[in-house]
């Protein structure tokens, strides 16, 4: 996790972003979820038994940047995210995490919902 919060104090919003390439399928993932508005796959660096990230095709660089107009984006991938909770077998409970900004520990500059479950969630979370 150490790892994580360096690469949030140096990364730097703007350009192409990993998350571009992977909708774009120039990174094979293996997809969860593919609507018109999101996709959904395994983290590569999972921070828990299960961890998924939901991921819109717009390309919104953070939360806090986010649009009166993105409203219904934003609702339909907690809506995604719940979907995909429920097809890896998450009913016992899970976290859902929203990085925002460097001290917000986002490391890849395009709006992504973390879903995180397989284990008991430990609070406070940071």
């Amino acid at each position: 996790m150490a790892d994580e919060t360096a690469k949030a104090q140096t990364a730097l919003p703007g350009g192409d972003t990993i998350f571009g390439k992977i909708i774009r399928k120039e990174i094979p993932v293996n997809l969860i979820h593919e609507d018109d508005l999101c996709v959904a796959f395994p983290d590569i660096s999972p921070q828990a038994p299960t961890h998924i990230l939901v991921v819109p095709k717009k390309p919104i660089i953070q939360l806090s940047k986010a649009e009166d107009g993105d409203a219904a984006l934003l609702g339909h991938l907690l809506i995604v995210a719940k979907k995909c909770a429920e097809k890896s077998g998450l009913s016992n409970g899970y976290r859902i995490v929203i990085n925002d900004g460097k001290d917000g520990g986002q490391s890849v500059y395009h709006l992504h919902i973390h879903v995180l479950g397989g284990r008991q969630m430990g609070w406070p979370p940071g």
